[in-house]
């Protein structure tokens, strides 16, 4: 969740499927909840991710019909980050 979908229904909606809202309040609200502010700063980090993996064309595009194929090229997609992640931190 982000900002945009901060309103009390979707806030419900996610605490009822036993998700975590992370997401800070407007600055007009008259009763502000508390949020951790840690987690939301790592939500970044998940954005560059899916913008990373999105790179690769045939995953943005969804060319496969099965979604095995699919998931099978997010995954390796996935793994090339891995790698490239560890091989850099080395």
């Amino acid at each position: 969740m982000d900002t945009a979908y901060e309103g009390d229904a979707t806030r419900a909606l996610a605490e009822e499927n036993a998700f975590i809202p992370v997401v800070p309040p407007n600055p007009k609200r008259k009763e502000p909840w508390e949020y951790d502010k840690a987690l939301y700063k790592r939500r970044n980090e998940v954005e560059r991710l899916f913008r990373r993996i999105k790179q690769h064309r045939r995953i943005f595009t969804r060319y496969d019909k099965l979604d095995v194929t699919f998931i099978g090229f997010v995954l390796l997609a996935l793994a090339m980050e891995f790698l490239l992640v560890s091989v850099n931190t080395l």
